[in-house]
C-alpha cells in the first residue's frame, strides 16, 4: 500500500535532504544525480533525478494520470532546496500521449550537457524513456578514466557512449563504440567534442552485435579492454539478448577480443537474476583458468539509496552487489599465451 500524500512529500523531502549536505556530488554543478529512488525509498512511482540545472521527474503511476498538486509539490520543494534548478522535465512511463513517456518539458530549456568526474557528457533528455546517461553506472565511468590511459578499448551496447566517453577522456589511444542505433552514437560524438577528443569515423560503428563481433573476430582485432552492458531482452535476425538466462553466451562472444591481461567490463542489470546466480555463471565462466573475477564495482549511494531512507529492498537479493546493476571487472588471459 502507498502512503498517504503528505507521507509521499515526506519520504521525497527526506531523501532530498540525505543528498544534499555540503560534501554531496548534487552541490556539484551541473551534475547528473538521483535525488529520490522511490523504488527503494518508498514510493515506486516516483523517480526524480536531476541533471544540471535540470530537474527530471519519472512519473511510473499505471494507469497514467495528469500533472497534479503531489508533482507540482515536489517541483516546487526540489526548485527552492537544491540551488539552481531551471528547467522541469516530466516522463509519464505509461502514458499514450505522444511524446510523454520521453519527456514533456514543464519548465524551462533542458540541459544538453553535465560534468561528472571532471567529464563533459552530452545528454538529451527528451531522446528516449531514459535520461540518455546512466547513473547507476557512474563509477564504471571513473574506472575506466582511471585505468585506460594508452589502452585500447571496445565498447558494446555503447548506447550513447558515455563509458567510453570516460575511456577516451582518461587517455586511451582508441575506443571503438558500437550500437545498433546511429542516433545514440551521434549523441557520443558530441561528448567527444565537448571534452575535445579527436572524433574518428571509423571508431563509431551501427551495427548489430552479433555481426559486428563477427567480423571483428574475423579480423583479428584485439582489446585490451572490452565493455559489455547490453538491455535486458532483444532481439534480431542475428541473435539473441537475454541477460538473465543467456549473459553467458555474450561473454564468450566477446572472450577472443580481448588482449592477454586485458579487461572484461561485464555489467548485467537483469532485475530478477540474483546477485548469487550472476556471481555464480562468472565463476564458471573462470573454471578453466583464462577469466578471473578482479573487482566488484559499486552502485552509488544516491542510486541505491541510503541506509537511513531506503523502505524497500529490491525483489530478488542482488548480494555481493548493491544493486540489480551487477557490476564486475574480469581479468584475462589467453591461451595463445
Amino acid at each position: 500500500m502507498l502512503p498517504n500524500e503528505e507521507q509521499q512529500t515526506g519520504l521525497v523531502w527526506r531523501a532530498i535532504q540525505r543528498r544534499n549536505g555540503p560534501e554531496s556530488i548534487t552541490q556539484v554543478e551541473p551534475a547528473a544525480v538521483r535525488l529520490f529512488n522511490g523504488f527503494y525509498e518508498g514510493n515506486p512511482d516516483l523517480v526524480v533525478d536531476r541533471y544540471g540545472s535540470t530537474l527530471v521527474i519519472f512519473d511510473y503511476r499505471n494507469p497514467p494520470q495528469p500533472q497534479d498538486a503531489f508533482l507540482n509539490a515536489v517541483t516546487a520543494k526540489c526548485r527552492e532546496t537544491i540551488p539552481g534548478i531551471q528547467c522541469v522535465v516530466l516522463k509519464s512511463r505509461y502514458s499514450d500521449i505522444p511524446g510523454e513517456q520521453q519527456g514533456k518539458i514543464v519548465l524551462g530549456k533542458p540541459d544538453r550537457w553535465v560534468m561528472e568526474h571532471g567529464v563533459r557528457y552530452a545528454v538529451n533528455l527528451t531522446m528516449n524513456q531514459d535520461a540518455s546517461l546512466y547513473l547507476d553506472t557512474r563509477q564504471v565511468r571513473s574506472w575506466l578514466k582511471q585505468n585506460m590511459v594508452g589502452k585500447r578499448v571496445l565498447n558494446t551496447f555503447a548506447y550513447t557512449g558515455s563509458l567510453g566517453v570516460a575511456a577516451a577522456a582518461g587517455g586511451a589511444w582508441q575506443v571503438i563504440q558500437t550500437d545498433l542505433n546511429r542516433d545514440f552514437l551521434s549523441l557520443a560524438k558530441i561528448s567527444y567534442s565537448l571534452n575535445d577528443l579527436t572524433i574518428r569515423k571509423a571508431d563509431f560503428q551501427a551495427g548489430d552485435f552479433f555481426s559486428v563481433m563477427k567480423r571483428l573476430n574475423r579480423q583479428g582485432d584485439l582489446f585490451d579492454c572490452v565493455i559489455l552492458d547490453p538491455p535486458f531482452f532483444s532481439s534480431t535476425q542475428k541473435g539473441r539478448v537475454d541477460l538473465q538466462r543467456e549473459y553467458h553466451r555474450l561473454v564468450n562472444k566477446v572472450r577472443p577480443l580481448i588482449n592477454d591481461n586485458g579487461w572484461l567490463v561485464a555489467i548485467n542489470n537483469a532485475l530478477f537474476l540474483s546477485g548469487a546466480e550472476y556471481l555464480a555463471m562468472l565463476q564458471a565462466l573462470c573454471a578453466d583458468g583464462y577469466l578471473s573475477i578482479e573487482e566488484l564495482v559499486a552502485v552509488p549511494p544516491d542510486v541505491t539509496g541510503f541506509p537511513d531512507t531506503i523502505h524497500n529492498r529490491p525483489p530478488i537479493d542482488p548480494a555481493p552487489f548493491n544493486h540489480p546493476t551487477k557490476i564486475a571487472i574480469l581479468n584475462v588471459r589467453r591461451k595463445s599465451q
